[in-house]
């Protein structure tokens, strides 16, 4: 039988998770949560049912997560900032027979919860297979969010391509500060260092002090997202204390979203050896990973993981056989970690899945002719048709973002009567606003002209989720005090 956390059946006292100065060894978790789906089963909870979890950065988070994995009950993780209107989508959506929280206290004005038992007993052994391991909530961009059926296999099977493709062992200790209610925090972070039989350290809040200090300490890989990243190599580079953290890690891994070319290259200078990206999604977990054996591919998410099948495809579905690195098509994923399917919402499953099991991310990409991936953006927002062109917002945004004026920017496409869609930049400035022409002349001399932003706007910042990603979206029409380009060319 194979075991979805093996070392917890014969678990020792090596360190297992760290949160501030409260830890579990890997003895400590396995009969904690033992005892808690002892304590689930007790109160007329069985195997298949959903139970909610506030997910707090918490030792009882962890053991309410990892007991119910153990016994077979379904968890469906909440952000613990959820607002009333969307807790109250998921709870009416998932329908769970209970919530536990590390503190019910904390969450009563929001949902009644319960405690997480303490009770210590044998954990049950929790065998790799078909059957619901978490309900995943999309982040509600096009809609309701809707929860992604995660199975036992969907999570084994990934974990184990990507401890192949990282080199990810029992003598590793990650270090993060996610979200426990994702899949980057909670199924790589969490459940990858459980199946590999290492450890986690949580930083609880994000700070590139804690992050070099846990690195410089007991850690060994960092997985975080872009901004973090960001403000890792502002800190580093002007306290050179950080940089001992950073060098001293075996692997640093970027996801979430696409991390600029020119944070590569400062991490790589205070690191000594760059930033490895990956790429996934709610619905497929981790798709692609650049090799921890091989140098960092800024720009790229390298090839599809082992046992993961990728294709492009244009419009109507149909593969584009391109390896040129210029061809943009929507990719799509079929293997062992696409999700059974949306729950409740037999439609949105079918309009996303084909018979064949092809799963249509609509995320899109370019291919190189050794087949690693460059994400450009979503096809919903990110693929701007304009004057017969059609242009990735990713590649532009890349560009600008070389200009060291330039801190942050979201390319969108808007409506145009002659082009169909004009391209727009927003730009947060790095200090004073840089030059609106030489912002738009970078684009057409580095790309084409025809990938040339027509108008530039400036902002304090830029709209995001939790995960730090850009919602395009809700960038709006600038007041009178933004600088604009509206010049028709």
């Amino acid at each position: 039988m194979s075991l979805l956390f093996p070392r917890l059946a014969f678990a020792d006292d090596a360190l297992a998770f760290r949160v501030g100065d409260q830890t579990l060894t890997h003895r400590e978790l396995a009969r904690r949560a033992g005892g808690h789906a002892a304590d689930c089963l007790a109160r007329g909870l069985r195997p298949g049912d959903r139970v909610a979890v506030w997910a707090t950065a918490d030792v009882d988070t962890v053991v309410a997560l990892v007991g119910h994995a153990l016994v077979g009950l379904v968890s469906v993780p909440l952000n613990p900032k959820l607002g009333r209107r969307e807790l109250a989508h998921v709870l009416g959506d998932a329908e769970p027979r209970a919530v536990f929280a590390a503190d019910p206290a904390a969450f009563a004005d929001q949902a009644p919860s319960e405690p997480v038992g303490t009770a210590e007993a044998p954990p049950p052994e929790r065998a790799v297979d078909d059957e619901p391991l978490l309900v995943l909530y999309t982040s509600g961009t096009t809609g309701a969010p809707k929860g992604a059926v995660i199975t036992a296999r969907n999570v084994a099977a990934n974990l184990d391509a990507l401890a192949d493709r990282w080199g990810w062992t029992d003598a590793d200790v990650v270090v993060h500060a996610l979200p426990l209610f994702h899949v980057h925090g909670l199924v790589l972070g969490l459940f990858g260092s459980l199946r590999v039989g290492g450890a986690l350290h949580h930083l609880g809040r994000f700070t590139p002090e804690a992050a070099c200090d846990a690195l410089g300490g007991e850690g060994s890989m960092l997985f975080a997202v872009p901004t973090m990243l960001h403000r890792l190599a502002d800190a580093a580079e002007a306290d050179r204390t950080l940089v001992a953290g950073l060098r001293a890690a075996r692997l640093l891994v970027s996801g979430s979203a696409g991390l600029p070319v020119r944070e590569h290259r400062r991490l790589e200078r205070l690191s000594g050896r760059g930033v490895h990206e990956r790429y996934g999604l709610t619905e497929t977990l981790i798709n692609c990973g650049v090799s921890a054996a091989g140098d960092p591919q800024p720009g790229y998410v390298g090839p599809p993981l082992p046992g993961v099948e990728l294709k492009l495809v244009d419009d109507e579905r149909r593969e584009l056989d391109a390896h040129d690195d210029e061809t943009l098509g929507e990719v799509a994923v079929r293997g062992p970690s696409v999700f059974a399917g949306y729950l409740n919402r037999p439609d949105a499953t079918a309009a996303v899945r084909d018979a064949d099991g092809w799963f249509y991310t609509g995320d899109l990409a370019a291919r190189r002719a050794d087949g690693a991936i460059r994400i450009v953006g979503r096809r919903s927002v990110d693929l701007i048709k304009t004057g017969g062109y059609k242009v990735g917002a990713g590649e532009v945004e890349a560009c600008l973002l070389e200009d060291p004026a330039v801190a942050e920017v979201a390319v969108v496409g808007e409506a145009d009567p002659d082009l169909g869609q004009r391209i727009v930049a927003y730009v947060v400035p790095r200090g004073d606003a840089p030059d609106v022409e030489s912002l738009i002349q970078r684009v057409a001399d580095e790309l084409t002209p025809h990938k040339r932003p027509r108008e530039v706007h400036f902002v304090d910042g830029l709209p995001r989720n939790a995960m730090g990603k850009v919602q395009k979206k809700r960038l709006g029409t600038p007041g009178p005090q933004a600088e604009t380009s509206g010049e028709e060319r």
